[in-house]
């Protein structure tokens, strides 16, 4: 005589919790959307004050081209070694981390970018790099 063993009963995924959790998630994206809506719609008038300096981090690293002829650009636009001076040492009194990147040309003498590095130390730049291309070894 054979005997009967109950089956076990298939095993089911309950959903129930999963669907909770989702409606949860729900409701509270809508209503921290709601939040920030009712943050904008403030009528407010921020103070004024007189000399706000910058919040900002400080911007990209100034960039210094040294040509072949000896002629200076910063950031695209041709200066003197004087109006570099001047231009740095503002950018250097409104960023005090203000950093420098000095492009020389490969074919063209030294004495230019020395002079260039020399108006960035007297600006008072401390972060100061020269751009340089590696080259691959045979």
């Amino acid at each position: 005589m054979p005997l009967k063993i109950p089956a076990d009963p298939e095993p089911s995924l309950n959903l129930i919790p999963m669907i909770d959790v989702m409606l949860q998630l729900l409701i509270f994206f809508m209503l921290g959307t709601k939040f920030v809506e009712m943050e904008r719609n403030i009528e407010l008038e921020v103070p004024r004050v007189v000399d706000a300096a910058p919040l900002s981090a400080a911007p990209e690293r100034k960039i210094v081209n040294v040509y072949r002829d000896g002629a200076v650009t910063l950031d695209g636009k041709t200066v003197t070694l004087d109006e570099l001076q001047d231009h740095l040492a503002s950018g250097r009194r409104q960023y005090g981390d203000l950093g420098v990147l000095v492009r020389g040309d490969s074919q063209g003498a030294f004495q230019p970018v020395a002079d260039v590095l020399n108006v960035c130390k007297q600006a008072g730049i401390a972060e100061l790099g020269i751009a340089v291309l590696p080259v691959t070894r045979k």
